[in-house]
């Protein structure tokens, strides 16, 4: 569901969504999602990258698959997560988007740096998408 919040898309989109989890793969068990008449942005691709830096998209049209991208980590980030340091400027009455760094380690995985607390998240970060 974190892949539904992060594009946007609620109970208003008409299309047929399916999810498969747990699925047989090459590389081990994976998800799918399929977002029925829904091409990804670049922008799309890279916020998906944040809970999932390994994850690879397909572009089916008339049942053949015409692309695959692998998702691209963004080296920073807008109005995309909520900074869970509650003092931050970007969580009060002020009209500031939240903005991040973004670090990616191999001990660690996918890491937010506030540009403006310095604060630093790591493991909340689906639960923290705006």
């Amino acid at each position: 569901m974190n892949v539904l919040r992060i594009l946007g898309i609620s109970s208003a989109f008409r299309a047929t969504i399916s999810f498969v989890m747990n699925a047989p793969g090459a590389g081990g068990k994976k998800d799918v999602v399929k977002i029925e008449g829904k091409e990804l942005s670049v922008e799309e691709l890279n916020r998906i990258a944040l809970i999932s830096p390994k994850a690879t998209i397909n572009i089916i049209r008339d049942f053949v698959v015409v692309q695959k991208n692998n998702v691209v980590l963004p080296s920073y980030v807008e109005g995309v997560v909520r900074c869970t340091n509650s003092s931050c400027i970007s969580n009060s009455s002020e009209p500031i988007k939240s903005k991040f760094s973004v670090i990616q380690s191999e001990e660690e995985g996918v890491s937010l740096h506030c540009l403006y607390c310095e604060h630093v998240i790591s493991e909340e970060i689906a639960e923290n998408l705006l």
